[in-house]
């Protein structure tokens, strides 16, 4: 039995605090606000999951820094995980979030090794809408790190019947994957969304998850971790399923819906957003070519028109496969 601490009170930190339970771990559930926190206390359901209901062995709380345990599952928006990193108790971390510090560039598990460099880091992810989880529906996902006791370890605190978890030891490539699908989704969203239909939707999946695996390889991670749960399984999801806010605000710019109002109309982060600029930013310092993220990017800060994007890619030059 392992002591589970969730970060993050959202849809899905609470699916996971769920999950942890159902597995058979004590879990204990981070909220930031304390109201938020006490409310979840006293109700036992988070409004994002309506109609699951917090076990017994879900502990809430909003006091970080009481914390204690074995395995600290970081489910906060990637953009907001530096500072409660910094303050985060000793412990082995598995960080649940998707995403690059829009900031400085860095992945999830860069900024934690920066800030505490002997910390034991793993990442989850995985094709994975929070409501499924935590409603017990089946799914697989993947624990990513160097250490293999480490991996043993998350592996056995939080799979269960239903939730299959892999090991993988390229935990670069699958952050990678996670931040990079969430860009490709609102490029998809928008094909949708412009009515240019299911052909050229299949074609942007096929030529972003080639994006994807050359940018991991630029980067220092496997092209081939690309074709598996973090990547191909991951990015078909969010491509393709209506619960994935990257591919719903990608529908909406599709349609004609200025940027602000599609984010208005969205509830929690939609990571893309701030992740787009960083990923593009980061594959020309390694010089790696990624077209379909940069014309994702072009079109959230405004640089470009959704038509003037998606011509410039019908556009490119003619090659192989």
């Amino acid at each position: 039995m392992s002591r589970i601490a969730v970060i993050g009170a959202g849809a899905w930190g609470t699916a996971l605090a769920v999950q942890a339970a159902r597995a058979g771990n004590p879990a204990t559930l981070w909220a930031r606000d304390a109201a938020r926190a006490s409310d979840l206390a006293t109700r036992r359901e988070n409004p994002r999951l309506p109609g699951i209901a917090l076990a017994a062995a879900i502990d809430v709380t909003s006091d970080l820094a009481a914390l204690a345990a074995d395995l600290f599952l970081l489910a906060v928006p990637v953009q907001h995980l530096r500072p409660i990193a910094e303050a985060l108790p000793a412990g082995a971390a598995v960080i649940c979030a998707k995403g690059i510090e829009a900031a400085t560039g860095r992945l999830p598990s860069e900024i934690l090794a920066e800030l505490a460099p002997s910390r034991p880091v793993a990442v989850l992810t995985g094709p994975n809408f929070a409501a499924e989880i935590a409603a017990g529906l089946p799914a697989a996902a993947v624990i990513a790190t160097h250490d293999a006791a480490l991996r043993a370890r998350v592996m056995n605190a939080l799979g269960s019947e239903h939730f299959r978890l892999y090991g993988n030891d390229d935990p670069l490539g699958a952050e990678l994957g996670g931040a990079a699908k969430n860009v490709i989704a609102i490029a998809a969203g928008a094909v949708i969304g412009a009515g240019l239909g299911e052909n050229a939707r299949a074609a942007l999946i096929t030529r972003g998850l080639a994006e994807m695996a050359r940018l991991a390889s630029a980067l220092g991670g496997r092209a081939e971790t690309m074709s598996g749960l973090s990547g191909l399984g991951d990015l078909v999801l969010t491509c393709t399923g209506t619960k994935s806010r990257n591919y719903r605000l990608g529908l909406a710019l599709g349609r004609g819906e200025p940027l602000a109002a599609a984010l208005a109309h969205q509830s929690g982060v939609t990571e893309g957003v701030a992740t787009a600029p960083a990923l593009v930013a980061r594959a020309a310092a390694a010089g790696c070519d990624v077209p379909i993220a940069a014309a994702v990017a072009a079109v959230l800060t405004e640089r470009a028109s959704l038509h003037a994007a998606m011509s410039a890619l019908l556009a490119r030059p003619r090659r192989d496969e």
